[in-house]
């Protein structure tokens, strides 16, 4: 067994024999003397003249404090403009903090293709073997069987081990599940459908470890936006998905994207583990600056030893008696109802609905989550400029998740009354991109009401998410066989989002909140 806070074989075989930049206990620092070089007169002198001459042969030396850096920011929340604000965004993209925001974003975007592509095969699969929705819905929702569990699982270990090496982990293992997955398809079917399942029970560390890296890689006020921009490569993964797969599909069969997309993923683990580390402290190209930036700019959690770690139970009963959790939890569970029929059915809505081949409902179906990747970043900074111009982090959290969820249960209505798959697509589209408001509501809030606890509180919300995303999944399927059409559920959902919106509003908060009973 690796003593804690050491990497497992695998793991410590992967990485780059290097030795961390604590070693040499040493670090650049900005200078805090300037030698050798005359002081300006005091401002507060008349005419700037200087006082009689030291008694001493010499003057005695005086502390200068270092002045703060720049307020940095990402872009569009910076106050200036012209010069100032082109140094702000020069200085934010060749920074190490928002590459690791972009491999986050790669990692969920590949975690979403990967998820993606049975949206597309299932309906030439369905085709080959003769099912009927409700097997088709049972199918599309094998990869939430193993999801249901593995983001409690998954944040545990984060908040262990730390998201990099977990990650890293996931990537790997969702990558093989997908790679693996056509031949296991030539075997048997409950080969195939546990393929699934483990790319789910893989994939359910990937929120938790994104919310880690963004905990510990940027400032409270930028972390609204990260997010944004993860987020952002998440939503893309619908897309490349959606689009990519009927084309893959038509040259070289139904489990082309499968094989493609998760030789992808190795290769991202590749890169990953040997260019991204898991703290700035321990990344040895972040200049002095940029890391007493992001230190400056987050509230720390005290780490925690080893030792201690190993006894450290997370306050499971703690977490669940407190009215912010169950706002997180009930958030959690909308979200994942709406998110997952909408990416789930959708392909099937415009083929059976409005009668369009494959390849024009995978475009259909695929333009919102385009639109949502984009009003992801934005919220994201409308978010951070919101708390950084003096409103309260509770309201702001409010006031995103409500657009996050009111939004969407508006625009399914109008879904569900479009006569033309143009004007179907154009109201998902509203739906699907005004959704993205909540990753600046509860996903972010997680990280504020328990940053000890984070892993933990994102892998119980995920799993009431995926309780209700496959009691959606599959009770879309259902509702087809019985009712015969997509509308009547339409409308329950928008109903449940109103009345989650309610429940939002009423019972979260900004603040961190005391679930250790230490004040």
């Amino acid at each position: 067994m690796a003593p804690p806070g050491q990497l497992l074989p695998l793991a410590r075989s992967l990485l780059p024999l290097s030795a961390p930049p604590f070693v040499s206990g040493r670090r650049r620092r900005l200078p805090t003397l300037v030698l050798g070089r005359a002081l300006p007169p005091p401002t507060w002198l008349p005419h700037g003249r200087l006082p009689p001459a030291h008694p001493l042969p010499f003057a005695p030396p005086r502390r200068l404090s270092r002045p703060p850096p720049p307020a940095t920011s990402l872009p569009g929340a910076s106050p200036g403009g012209g010069a100032e604000a082109q140094a702000v965004l020069a200085e934010f993209v060749t920074s190490e903090r928002v590459k690791v925001a972009a491999m986050l974003g790669l990692a969920l975007a590949l975690c979403n293709a990967d998820r993606v592509v049975m949206s597309v095969a299932i309906v030439p699969l369905s085709q080959a073997y003769g099912w009927t929705p409700s097997f088709a819905g049972v199918v599309q929702s094998s990869f939430l069987w193993g999801y249901l569990v593995s983001p409690i699982i998954g944040g545990a270990l984060v908040d262990y081990y730390g998201g990099k090496r977990v990650m890293a982990y996931g990537v790997a293992l969702w990558s093989l599940a997908t790679f693996l997955s056509p031949w296991a398809a030539a075997r048997s079917l409950w080969l195939f459908l546990s393929t699934r399942v483990l790319l789910g029970m893989a994939e359910g560390v990937a929120l938790p470890s994104m919310n880690n890296m963004v905990l510990r890689w940027f400032p409270r006020t930028e972390r609204s936006s990260a997010v944004g921009i993860a987020m952002a490569g998440f939503q893309l993964g619908n897309t490349i998905g959606l689009l990519l797969s009927p084309i893959i599909m038509s040259r070289a069969g139904i489990f082309g994207p499968f094989v493609i997309f998760g030789l992808f993923g190795f290769l991202w683990v590749l890169v990953w583990i040997s260019a991204i580390s898991g703290t700035p402290g321990e990344n040895a190209q972040i200049s002095a600056h940029e890391l007493d930036y992001i230190t400056r700019g987050q509230k720390l959690v005290k780490t925690q030893s080893g030792g201690e770690r190993l006894r450290k139970v997370p306050p499971f009963s703690k977490l669940l008696s407190k009215w912010p959790t169950w706002a997180l939890i009930s958030a959690n569970a909308m979200h994942s109802w709406g998110y997952f029929v909408i990416l789930s059915w959708m392909p099937v809505y415009f083929k059976t609905i409005y009668h369009v081949n494959l390849r024009e409902a995978a475009w259909f179906s695929a333009l919102p989550w385009v639109m949502m990747a984009l009003l992801g970043y934005v919220a994201g900074v409308v978010s951070d400029r919101l708390i950084q111009n003096g409103t309260s982090i509770t309201l702001t959290r409010k006031i995103m998740q409500t657009i996050g969820f009111v939004g969407p249960g508006v625009a399914l209505l109008g879904l569900n009354a479009a006569k033309s798959p143009v004007i179907a697509s154009a109201w998902l589209t509203i739906a699907v991109g005004l959704k993205s408001f909540g990753h600046s509501g509860f996903l972010v809030n997680l990280q504020e009401i328990a940053p000890q606890y984070a892993g933990v509180l994102h892998g119980m919300s995920n799993t009431a998410g995926t309780f209700a995303a496959i009691l959606g999944t599959v009770g879309a399927g259902f509702f087809v066989d019985r009712m015969g059409s997509f509308r009547g559920f339409l409308i329950l959902t928008s109903l449940l989002y109103f009345s989650s919106t309610l429940f939002w509003d009423i019972f979260a908060t900004g603040e961190r909140v005391d679930f250790d009973g230490t004040g």
